[in-house]
């Protein structure tokens, strides 16, 4: 089939080169891909809303070179919403997409949009976070049982703050560990929140986990990563496909199923059946914002 129109939300969306194959080692075409993003829409344009968005493309699929957009392009219909962003230090300024509804989350796939990347703070306070994230990234020889091992850990510092946590399988090789927040304070005072906790948990266990920023220094050891809350730095958007071969979905977990979850471990068909069978473990999410500060004072006393 090679191209159609579809009508959502009200609107007319020609999709084209449906049969192109964008994973070709999972035979997982285009037009496969945009019956995915319309399928979660429901669940995924919440985790959308309201925030800049980037995009990663691949017009000629996985196994080429595809790239990172984050301007919007002067071609995208009026009807998306787009916003100007400014830069960190006051250099310039980013058109971003905020994705808002089901029509514009399927025109950006149909732009071989694969991944929807999402900030961390929303444009109604992008200074100031509404998530805290550290990103589990094991080296290759980790098991899974040992990356849901600090996921829990990592759970229970959380806990022991008063910050609620939830988790990610990312798609990719480990875990997003993310907490809620009711932005009241910077992306400084969260980063700098993340970051001790990392190190709180790399001094316990130094001989598996380390917050070290080169590789060279990693030694082998999970890397716990806060690098994620920054003005301006993104994570995967729930339910956002993953630009690697076994087109795998980014995919919120519930902590009773983590042990028996991989991070790479759902795909096109397997979320469909997910989500016809359960709710989105991350709908709630908002409800259990804290105040970083709050956190702040639980940290520091133990």
């Amino acid at each position: 089939m090679a191209a159609q129109t579809l009508h959502i939300a009200e609107h007319d969306i020609d999709v084209s080169r449906l049969d192109k194959e964008l994973f070709p080692d999972d035979h997982v075409s285009k037009g496969d891909m945009i019956d995915h993003y319309r399928s979660v829409a429901e669940v995924m344009v919440p985790h959308l809303a309201g925030r800049p968005l980037v995009m990663r493309r691949y017009p000629d699929g996985v196994g080429s070179e595809g790239f990172f957009q984050q301007n919007a392009s002067d071609y995208f219909p009026d009807w998306i919403r787009v916003e100007r962003v400014p830069q960190r230090g006051g250099s310039g300024t980013v058109d971003h997409v905020v994705c808002e509804d089901a029509a514009a989350l399927v025109y950006l796939a149909n732009q071989a949009t694969i991944e929807f990347h999402i900030w961390l703070s929303t444009m109604e306070n992008l200074d100031c976070p509404d998530r805290l994230v550290i990103d589990i990234d094991p080296p290759d020889g980790v098991t899974v049982d040992t990356l849901r091992a600090v996921a829990r850990r990592v759970r229970d510092r959380y806990d022991r703050i008063g910050l609620t946590p939830f988790v990610q399988a990312t798609g990719g090789r480990g875990f997003h560990v993310v907490a809620p927040l009711d932005g009241s304070s910077d992306f400084d005072f969260v980063r700098g929140l993340a970051t001790d906790l990392a190190d709180r948990l790399a001094e316990d266990e130094p001989d598996l986990l380390t917050t070290a920023q080169r590789k060279a220094r990693r030694g082998g050891r999970i890397f716990l990563d806060v690098n994620r809350n920054a003005y301006g730095q993104t994570i995967i958007a729930p339910y956002s496909l993953r630009a690697r071969p076994g087109a795998a979905v980014a995919t919120p977990l519930d902590w009773s199923e983590l042990g028996n979850a991989t991070p790479n471990g759902h795909g096109i068909e397997s979320i469909a059946r997910r989500l016809a069978q359960k709710s989105d473990p991350w709908a709630d999410l908002d409800a259990h914002a804290a105040a970083p500060s709050a956190a702040r004072e639980r940290f520091d006393a133990y």
